[in-house]
């Protein structure tokens, strides 16, 4: 409600932390809904559709400069109908109108700003736009009277273009489905892509901005565990090193910002996410049992602190994101990296000069500043001093517990399904490889709250949920795909059957729901929401793309039951990886991956014995550790002639040698050896040589 007593608009009832952030814009937004392009319709009014989420830095300046302003809403109000729509909530409408302001100006991002007309088709996009005209840029109120003429005096050419745009969309259906099941060439050619494109200086791929490459990572290290090949092992364990050095790794707490500004990684955008945190988290994870390094170790386990820490809900799910911007103590004001930049005279404050110099010296502190206004980002640089470990662990607590006395950047509580299935997976195996029960804890009773709260009567997904009420939107493919995969990790690290049921429902609604006659998939269900397209991308964003990490999901299905049709369905969804690995790895990493599982089996590991055994506990960590790529795990009890034990399919008809725990490990239906021996399991799942 306005101070008037008017209602300024219709967010305040929403789920969104990103929407309700706009409830008190004096813009009358509306959110996504049939009623609000009726709303259009009736009023004979273009749609303004702006996108964004509630960690975007940009979408904060646009909402202060144009959406806060009297006079800009004003207008807004009386020649548009307004909508705003949180990406992360609607993957599948941003998906679908970002296609077309790429392919109108060869670019995207968030905000988002597309011009609609009332039967929701795009005639005129943009991203931000200032207050006034900028860097060639024209003003936000320039823009809004530019469409509002067109749209009055030439609207049969805004028809025209939008029903063009429309069609040129449509024309772009994907058509994978016999491109072939990927095999050794392909990934050997994707390799050899992803080595040209290598910054063999500083790590990762490419120029400034540089993301982390976490599904690319996955692949690298997969494909060394495969073929043995160390230039994969060598990419990716320096990529590793130089994030967990440079300033996108926040040194005090844990956890990884979104990108680096630069190409050295010093200086990062600032915003934490979930899916960034707990596909790192579980690459360090595996560059350590690949490798047994201290650093990967310490930078997986900090990182799992961190969500648990600053990310996890009271109902025991996790938070979408931190904001990049939190308030500057000295200036009032909210900007980027306040709660994390540090001066050699804060330090001093807080270290005093002698400590404060050894911090400064240890941590790229400089006088001139790594940031902004004479402000370091932390970082750990090659040739800093070499300083004992519990001195650095002192400074460290108590940089830490300063920062804690600033303002804290502000908390989207939201919980997405997906990006909770990528924690869960991510929690469960480092409370296995590190011997953190508590991490598995967590990792479980986040999977309890999917089921509870985000899973209905027939397993149906919700994409999200908030302080434990369910949203309103229907889950896409990659919440399918990343729960599943989230509650195939849980159930091979607790050998608790329910969670490979649970995944069943899953990979069984995608196969239902969301596969298309030719093999390939679709971002939304057959019974979704019609948009102007049905979304279908099988290239990773930030995150794996739905495509893949279903794929990923059926394989690993397959593999636990045995499931032809789940397993001929993976195959055929891989077939995008087939066309496109060689051609764009960098954008089809988890694709690679779970190639890289199929060409080795995946392998199936079988562990019997009873559950209180520690010879059991033995061969199952080996089992766990083994890097066999994908390797599906199951351990437990065998089920018995009558039907009862046995929570897995790959149990039945077990046997144990000797009347002790005992490990089969099964691919391309050939057995090993039985072994009740954890040195020979662990070879049994080791790397295949050429």
């Amino acid at each position: 409600m306005r101070e008037d007593g008017a209602m300024s608009n219709r967010l305040a009832h929403e789920t969104s932390p990103y929407l309700l952030q706009h409830a008190d814009n004096p813009v009358d937004w509306w959110p996504w809904s049939p009623e609000a392009f009726a709303e259009a319709r009736e009023r004979g009014v273009p749609v303004l559709l702006s996108v964004g989420y509630s960690s975007c830095h940009w979408c904060h300046v646009m909402a202060h400069e144009s959406f806060e302003d009297e006079l800009a809403a004003a207008y807004m109000n009386e020649h548009f109908v307004n909508i705003k729509v949180d990406r992360e909530e609607r993957p599948d409408v941003d998906a679908v109108y970002m296609e077309a302001v790429q392919a109108a100006t060869g670019q995207g991002g968030w905000p988002m700003t597309v011009f609609l007309t009332p039967d929701a088709e795009p005639f005129y996009f943009g991203t931000y736009f200032p207050p006034e005209p900028r860097h060639g840029m024209p003003s936000f109120m320039e823009v809004l009277e530019g469409v509002r003429t067109a749209w009055v005096g030439r609207p049969e050419e805004v028809n025209e273009v939008a029903q063009r745009i429309v069609r040129d969309l449509a024309g772009r259906q994907l058509d994978y489905g016999k491109a072939g099941t990927p095999g050794p060439e392909e990934l050997a050619g994707a390799l050899l892509r992803l080595t040209r494109e290598y910054d063999a200086v500083r790590g990762g791929f490419g120029g400034a901005p540089k993301f982390p490459p976490s599904m690319v990572l996955e692949f690298l290290l997969r494909h060394h565990a495969r073929t043995g090949g160390e230039g994969a092992l060598q990419m990716a364990a320096d990529t590793c090193e130089a994030m967990a050095r440079g300033g996108i790794y926040d040194q005090l707490g844990g956890g990884f910002a979104r990108y680096s500004v630069d190409r050295e990684w010093v200086v990062p955008h600032f915003e934490k996410m979930l899916y960034d945190n707990a596909l790192l988290c579980r690459v360090y994870a595996h560059l350590w049992r690949a490798t047994g390094s201290d650093l990967a170790r310490r930078v997986a386990l900090e990182t799992a602190d961190f969500m648990v820490r600053e990310l996890r809900t009271s109902e025991g799910g996790f938070a979408s994101a931190l904001d990049a911007d939190s308030e500057d103590p000295q200036s009032g004001e909210h900007v980027e990296g306040a709660y994390y930049a540090w001066t050699p005279a804060q330090l001093a404050e807080v270290l005093g000069a002698d400590d404060a110099a050894l911090a400064a010296a240890y941590f790229g502190v400089t006088d001139e500043g790594t940031f902004e206004h004479g402000k370091s980002v932390l970082q750990l640089p090659q040739d800093g001093p070499v300083v004992d470990a519990g001195v650095i662990d002192g400074i460290r607590r108590r940089l830490l517990a300063a920062r804690a006395e600033r303002p804290a950047p502000g908390r989207d509580d939201k919980v997405v399904a997906a990006w909770n299935g990528l924690a869960i997976a991510a929690l469960a195996e480092c409370g296995a490889y590190f011997e953190r029960p508590d991490l598995i804890e967590r990792a479980t009773e986040a999977a309890d709250l999917l089921v509870r709260v985000h899973m209905d009567g027939r397993a149906r997904l919700a994409r999200t949920s908030k302080d434990g009420r369910v949203g309103a939107n229907a889950g896409v493919l990659e919440d399918y795909g990343d729960v599943a995969e989230g509650f195939l990790a849980l159930a091979a690290v607790t050998g608790e059957g329910v969670w490979l049921e649970f995944a069943g429902f899953l990979v069984d609604l995608v196969l239902d729901r969301f596969t298309a006659e030719d093999g390939s998939l679709y971002d939304t269900a057959h019974d979704a929401e019609r948009l102007i397209r049905r979304p279908q991308d099988p290239t990773d964003t930030a995150a794996p793309s739905g495509w893949t990490a279903a794929a990923g999901a059926l394989l690993s299905y397959a593999a636990h039951t045995g499931s032809e049709a789940h397993r001929t369905a993976a195959e055929r969804a891989l077939g995008v990886v087939h066309a496109l690995g060689p051609r764009v790895p960098r954008f089809i990493g988890h694709g690679l991956a779970v190639a890289e599982a199929l060409l080795d089996g995946p392998r199936e590991v079988a562990v019997v014995g009873h559950p209180e055994d520690p010879a059991l506990a033995a061969l199952h960590r080996a089992a766990l550790l083994g890097t066999a790529p994908g390797a599906v795990v199951a351990a437990g009890l065998p089920r018995a002639a009558d039907g009862s034990g046995g929570e897995f399919p790959l149990l039945d008809e077990r046997t144990l040698v000797h009347d002790l725990p005992t490990a089969y490990v099964c691919r391309h239906f050939v057995c090993a050896r039985p072994t009740t021996d954890p040195v020979e399991l662990a070879g049994q799942l080791g790397a295949v040589r050429p």
